[in-house]
């Protein structure tokens, strides 16, 4: 008789899927040249990714929920316009991917226009500040502005874009994210003298 060596009741392992669409002209730098970009997503993330490239469905299939999340993340990432490099630092746990839809704040074309404006700024200016400051990638695709740093600095630049949008004077949001980045330098001062007061020292800063 045959030896069966697989352990008898075994549980299969889990198989979690996601499913999202990217615009089609964001395809092509999803699958890289000869489909090196794809290729090197999977092994970092251990999922598979499968793509329609006349529609722009994709589908995401592995084991390790935590990943797949990461995953879908830098999917859409690049679908707003990020280069595949930044957005594959989101596979750091320490990092957040941010989606503004302007949707939310105007659905008149001619206001997104000079919500978009506002947020690039006199020669790209306002984003180039923004992205200094809080130190995070910033695009601007079609109706929606995406942030890419660091988990408390996208957060800062999330709040200053949502200032913008809403209509807060330029001056006012550079003096805000000026404050937040002395915090910021403090907060990291304190984490590296006495990492337990860290937690403490942020909620007082804020």
């Amino acid at each position: 008789m045959a030896n069966d060596s697989s352990p008898p009741n075994m549980p299969e392992e889990q198989v979690f899927r996601y499913e999202l669409r990217i615009p089609k002209d964001r395809i092509a730098v999803l699958i890289g040249k000869s489909g090196e970009i794809k290729e090197r997503i999977e092994v970092a993330s251990g999922a598979d990714i499968d793509i329609d490239s006349k529609e722009g469905d994709i589908v995401v299939t592995g084991h390790d929920v935590i990943k797949l999340y990461q995953l879908r993340d830098i999917i859409k990432a690049i679908g707003r316009g990020f280069n595949p490099e930044i957005a594959l630092l989101l596979l750091r746990p320490d990092y957040a991917f941010e989606l503004i839809q302007l949707n939310d704040y105007s659905q008149h074309k001619n206001h997104q226009l000079r919500m978009k404006g506002r947020v690039i700024g006199k020669e790209g200016k306002t984003r180039a500040l923004i992205e200094e400051i809080t130190e995070v990638n910033i695009t601007i695709y079609g109706k929606t502005v995406a942030i890419i740093g660091p988990i408390e600095n996208a957060t800062i630049a999330s709040r200053a874009i949502d200032m913008l949008l809403a209509g807060s004077p330029h001056a006012n949001v550079y003096k805000w994210l000026e404050k937040k980045r002395n915090s910021l330098k403090q907060i990291e001062a304190v984490g590296k003298k006495a990492p337990e007061l860290k937690d403490e020292y942020k909620k007082y800063a804020e």
